[in-house]
């Protein structure tokens, strides 16, 4: 009954939804900077009745809030910051549009008569600035029951794993000569940065095939006829956990001493963002969203816990309390995210259908969550007996 009542309202609002989504394509902001996507779902969420709160020190973040206040509290979380140069190539406007679309049928359709609180979470920076991570730390999490989101993908997933990920800033100080005239005086950091670059290339081959070493030079010099005193790298060091990341960095680390050392230069390496955790995915949210995405019609495939993958800040929330982030096809197999492919795609009518059926299937998994304790003491009762999902 109610599940029809959730398709109704999906259906009733899907022109609005697929503009709102395409408009945040349109205006991609960077993380923590998501200014007019954060007012922009704001007013949407206080137009619907929902009581919207700020979160302190976060400008672009947001809690609204439905129901009673009390248990059960279902979260849903919204993502809206892009990506430098290549815009919404994640597909964070439909994971935003997606999960407010979920949030207001769900209210819609439940009405007044439930005890508990339907909470959208807008959760900014996910994109390296770890925002999710701060809303924990500021106690945003604080009783919430469970927490759903979705990622696209070129592919539907109900969950994967996803290796924790250290953010570091790498930097070298050397001294500026002229290097025609006075070479000799000079101590070069950008030499220092290419020995570093060097040694992670050779540290690579003996490293787990899960672990990732991948950055960008930053600041490289000034010009050609100076020996450069300063150079930056921003670098990202993944592994299967946060432990692992953490004995990672120390080799990371050791290979920019040496290339210090090596040049008579000074480094400097400093974490320049939150330690993103491991995945902890809720197979028992997880599974009935997928039930409710077959019943539409849409392809569920069996996960693969294997292969390279990604990092997200929804690793450290799921640590805390049952999450889900299922993946849900937008574009052709084999389509990368972070790609100019990936965006168009993110724009394309098929990714607009499928936001909407990923919409309902999270509404009605809300529903449950809300309305049945049973399916609620399963969920509890994994979370607290399981652990993060693995490459096998």
């Amino acid at each position: 009954m109610l599940g029809n009542s959730i398709h109704n309202i999906v259906s009733s609002m899907k022109g609005e939804m697929i503009e709102f989504s395409l408009d945040l394509h349109k205006h991609p902001e960077l993380s923590m900077e998501e200014f007019y996507a954060a007012e922009k779902v704001r007013t949407r969420l206080t137009e619907e009745g929902f009581s919207v709160s700020d979160v302190d020190g976060m400008p672009t973040a947001f809690v609204g809030s439905y129901g009673s206040g009390e248990a059960p509290r279902i979260a849903f979380l919204l993502e809206y910051d892009a990506l430098p140069e290549i815009g919404h190539a994640c597909g964070h406007n439909l994971i935003c549009t997606g999960g407010l679309t979920a949030a207001i049928a769900l209210k819609r359709a439940i009405g007044t008569k439930f005890d508990g609180t339907i909470l959208v979470i807008g959760t900014p920076g996910e994109e390296g600035a770890g925002g999710k991570i701060l809303e924990l730390e500021k106690g945003v999490f604080d009783g919430v029951d469970a927490a759903l989101m979705f990622h696209p993908g070129d592919r539907t997933i109900p969950w994967r794993h996803a290796t924790a990920t250290a953010h570091l800033s790498i930097q070298f100080y050397g001294k500026a000569a002229h290097a025609a005239g006075n070479p000799q005086e000079g101590r070069n950091a950008l030499a220092a940065m290419i020995q570093f670059f060097v040694a992670i290339d050779g540290l690579r081959q003996h490293i787990p095939e899960s672990a990732r070493l991948h950055g960008i030079i930053t600041n490289g010099g000034a010009a050609p006829n100076v020996v450069p005193d300063y150079t930056e790298a921003v670098y990202l060091v993944r592994a299967l956990t946060r432990e692992a990341v953490l004995e990672l960095v120390e080799r990371v680390k050791a290979c920019a001493t040496s290339a210090a050392i090596a040049t008579g230069t000074r480094c400097e390496v400093e974490h320049n963002g939150p330690l993103y955790a491991e995945r902890k995915n809720n197979h028992t949210i997880a599974s009935r969203v997928a039930t409710y995405l077959e019943e539409q019609g849409i392809d569920v495939e069996v996960p693969v816990l294997k292969g390279g993958t990604g990092s997200s800040d929804i690793g450290n929330v799921s640590l805390v309390i049952p999450s889900i982030h299922p993946y849900l096809k937008i574009a052709p197999r084999g389509t990368g995210g972070h790609t100019n492919e990936f965006r168009e795609a993110a724009a394309s009518t098929e990714a607009q259908e499928a936001m909407l059926k990923m919409a309902e299937s999270l509404a009605r998994t809300g529903a449950d969550l809300l309305l049945d304790a049973t399916f609620l003491a399963e969920v509890k009762e994994e979370f607290a007996t399981s652990g993060p999902d693995f490459p096998v």
